[in-house]
């Protein structure tokens, strides 16, 4: 299939593709004519691709998942390397979380303290 196809498949753009080709995550065959050809694994690829930046990794964090695919995997998430990325992730979530947690006491505190000191309404002149 040519690039068009495969973008309307994959449910991106022909502008994606080329700079998921250009970034080493998208192998690309050419015909005697010179345009681009895929097949479906590159379906499944580019897929996979969205699907795990729809979640939030980066396309960086995508490579080896990219890779499992390309050894033949029936799921980009079969290989230590994806397993990695998720456990890393969800560290980095885990820590903002954290993070967010303690900023969310702090306001906290603050606000019951500024509602402890105040009598009634206040007045701004």
């Amino acid at each position: 299939m040519r690039i068009g196809e495969l973008a309307k498949r994959a449910g991106t753009t022909t502008r994606a593709l080329r700079f998921y080709e250009a970034q080493g995550l998208l192998g690309v065959r050419r015909s005697a004519n010179g345009y681009r050809e895929y097949d479906e694994d590159d379906v499944q690829l580019v897929s996979e691709i969205r699907t795990l930046q729809a979640i939030g990794l980066s396309l960086e964090d995508t490579r080896p998942f990219v890779e499992c695919l390309r050894a033949g995997h029936e799921t980009g998430d079969s290989c230590a390397g994806s397993i990695e990325v998720y456990e890393r992730k969800l560290a980095e979530i885990d820590a903002c979380l954290e993070r967010l947690n303690s900023l969310r006491n702090g306001i906290t505190q603050k606000l019951a303290a500024a509602i402890a000191r105040q009598p009634g309404p206040c007045e701004v002149p």
